[in-house]
């Protein structure tokens, strides 16, 4: 029974990551260009792993979407931006692994607490969310206080730190009502299947 399970648990990582590869190389499936910035989708397949299959499953796939970003800023950057700030793995990798530790275990968490897993994968859902946009604009700010960086904003470095709280406000208000609304969409049949298969 327990290699059935890591059988099955193996089978939906793979499934998982090959839809994170999916959204990140075809065209507007994963990250929608808008200007300097990118809006993107895939956190919300990070927070569903994280939800279906475990926060260190979630982390796994976070990562993998990391690794893809961090290579993509090299040689096929999503945004003007990426290949100015993606290049440090402490913004493109980090905090796309802490995506699924924490949507996972908040999930995990707030289900046992409620016994309401819909509300669960909703909070889940905003709590991945904001830690995907907090850590990534918070190291921008960080390490890239930089002219090439607020020039890629179209601003001057005084106004880079307002031009980030912005994109906060904007993008990633966008970003976390799509996972809020599209999270438990797909985890909550996910899992009923996965209970009624044992």
């Amino acid at each position: 029974m327990k290699r059935r399970q890591q059988i099955q648990r193996s089978t939906i990582r793979s499934i998982l990551i090959a839809i994170i590869i999916l959204q990140d190389f075809v065209p507007f499936l994963g990250n929608i260009p808008v200007g300097p910035l990118s809006i993107t989708t895939m956190h919300v397949t990070v927070i569903i792993a994280a939800i279906v299959v475990g926060p260190v499953d979630g982390a796994i796939i976070g990562g993998a979407w990391g690794i893809l970003t961090w290579v993509r800023a090299f040689v096929a950057p999503s945004s003007p931006l990426a290949p100015l700030v993606m290049v440090n793995p402490l913004v493109s990798v980090v905090p796309r692994i802490m995506i699924g530790l924490v949507a996972g275990y908040l999930y995990r968490w707030l289900a046992r607490l409620s016994k309401q897993p819909r509300l669960a994968m909703i909070l889940a859902g905003i709590a991945g969310s904001l830690t995907n946009t907090g850590l990534v604009l918070g190291a921008i700010a960080l390490f890239y206080r930089t002219p090439a960086v607020a020039r890629a904003y179209g601003v001057n470095v005084d106004h880079l730190l307002p031009a980030l709280e912005t994109i906060m406000a904007t993008n990633g208000l966008a970003e976390l009502v799509f996972a809020a609304i599209v999270v438990p969409l797909v985890a909550y049949p996910v899992l009923e299947v996965r209970r009624r298969l044992g």
